[in-house]
């Protein structure tokens, strides 16, 4: 970071009614106009010329339009002044004649002669989220936004408001304290809306209890810290219930998670994570949160069911929100239903998030379709211990059916032996994915009656088997027995 980025102060400028003045009427200037009106300052353009979109606005008293190039005593007066001229001298004679009088200055696309930079900019009603790149890089701030704007509800303006709302109640209602800082905190985390029936609203403006113990919470460096910080000593109020989220975190690909598994992992209290979710996702999680690995490998339990169910039931009663993060999606072999059971005995509230599960993801990654008007119109997902079966009644040779195996183990020659008895023919198609949609994903193209002597592949793995592995492009070109990796 060089010096002059790190002694950059991020601030919010309140511009109502001031004397701002912009040099410049073409293109560049028009794209500045919009976020400068939006202010409410007091514009004043100076240029020979300006677009006919410029000249309107003046004609209709949004701003002042001065028809001459710019002279230095046009900033006299001036709060701040933005120059987008595509001349280099002009630019530069602003903004040395701007430091003269003290007056801040923004060039545009000229970052030598900028005292400030303008942020891309995020908004939710009074929320606003500006990113600077210092003048770095104006696309990756953009690009940015358009991450973050994906992430936050659409409503959360008109909660913050309501909150807003609420919180000035409380200033007025509860005299200055410990307890007024604790509940102020806890309202910005709740749902609150205008009704006066609001929850939070008749929790907020009951009496307070100065006795009430609980976990204190900490002002971080940069929060608004005008009124609502709380020393370290602070003791909260009784906290509200968590929630427990059981969210599919995809077979490992941070880009195939959901936007709502993204925002929840990312503002999750505590995550508890499966051994096969990976670094790249966890590492969305917020700094603050507790995160613990939950899972188990090859059968090899470091926790069990019931004392991963306990921390659930206990995090939530402590008014944490809890993301249970599983590989895939929670509803596939997953035991959410033994989560699920043990939440609403409880009486924990929880919510379940989808995410893709490894069938899908292993299909995407060798071009196969699950079904086809041709092959096969049903899906059966199996687990490797389940999908061997003892009944011993013959199958129709071209089986209607896609086979899905999860954890089906290194040693495949079993599997493929049971379905040989079931009187699946040995030229049926197979492929053996690994790591699917994950660095070093393999595939693993063969056929029924030589899937018993095919090559190990690294875990966690599962096998598709029917005619539609037949279908796919790759197969046409594919070597049974040969492995293809994606790096």
């Amino acid at each position: 970071m060089s010096e002059e980025t790190a002694s950059m102060l991020p601030i919010f400028l309140k511009l109502a009614g001031r004397p701002c003045l912009l040099v410049g009427a073409g293109h560049v200037a028009l794209e500045k106009i919009g976020s400068l009106l939006k202010t409410g300052l007091r514009l004043t353009v100076v240029a020979p010329d300006a677009l006919a979109e410029v000249r309107a606005l003046a004609a209709a008293g949004r701003l002042q339009w001065v028809k001459r190039a710019f002279e230095p005593a046009d900033l006299n007066g001036n709060y701040l002044v933005v120059t987008a001229t595509d001349s280099p001298a002009v630019n530069q004679l602003v903004f040395e004649e701007a430091g003269k009088r003290g007056v801040l200055c923004n060039s545009v696309d000229d970052v030598p002669n900028c005292d400030f930079y303008f942020g891309s900019v995020v908004s939710r009603g009074p929320l606003q989220i500006a990113i600077s790149t210092a003048g770095e890089s104006p696309a990756v701030a953009q690009r940015l936004r358009r991450e973050i704007d994906e992430q936050l509800p659409e409503d959360m303006g008109r909660w913050l408001t309501d909150l807003g709302e609420l919180r000035r109640e409380v200033l007025e209602t509860h005299p200055r304290g410990e307890a007024r800082k604790a509940l102020l905190h806890q309202l910005a985390q709740r749902d609150v809306c205008g009704s006066d029936q609001c929850p939070s609203r008749q929790m907020a403006l009951g009496p307070l209890d100065e006795g009430d113990a609980g976990e204190p919470f900490f002002a971080m460096d940069g929060d608004e810290g005008d009124s609502d910080e709380v020393p370290e000593s602070q003791e909260s109020l009784e906290p509200e219930p968590g929630r427990v989220f059981l969210v599919g975190a995809g077979p490992g690909d941070p880009d195939l998670l959901t936007v709502k598994a993204v925002r929840l992992i990312q503002t999750a209290d505590v995550v508890l994570h499966d051994d096969l979710v990976p670094q790249q996702i966890l590492d969305l999680a917020s700094p603050c949160a507790d995160i613990a690995n939950v899972g188990k490998r090859c059968g090899v339990k470091n926790i069990t069911q019931a004392e991963i169910n306990a921390l659930m039931v206990a995090h939530a009663r402590a008014g944490r929100n809890v993301v249970r993060l599983k590989s895939g999606d929670p509803l596939i072999f997953g035991r959410a239903a033994e989560e699920i059971a043990a939440l609403g005995e409880a009486g924990v509230g929880f919510e379940v998030v989808p995410g893709i599960t490894a069938g899908f993801a292993a299909a995407a990654a060798i071009g196969c379709s699950l079904t086809s008007r041709n092959a096969a119109s049903k899906v059966i997902f199996t687990t490797g211990h389940h999908a061997l079966s003892h009944h011993q009644s013959r199958m129709p040779e071209l089986e209607d059916a896609t086979r899905v195996v999860y954890m089906p183990g290194r040693d495949l020659t079993l599997l493929a032996a049971e379905w040989m008895e079931q009187g699946l023919p040995a030229e049926l198609p197979c492929a053996v994915v690994s790591r699917a949609a994950q660095p070093g994903q393999q595939v693993l193209h063969t056929t029924l009656g030589a899937l018993g002597e095919a090559e190990a592949v690294a875990a966690p793995s599962l096998v598709i088997a029917g005619w539609t592995v037949r279908e796919m492009a790759l197969a046409e070109t594919a070597t049974a027995g040969e492995i293809f990796e994606n790096a």
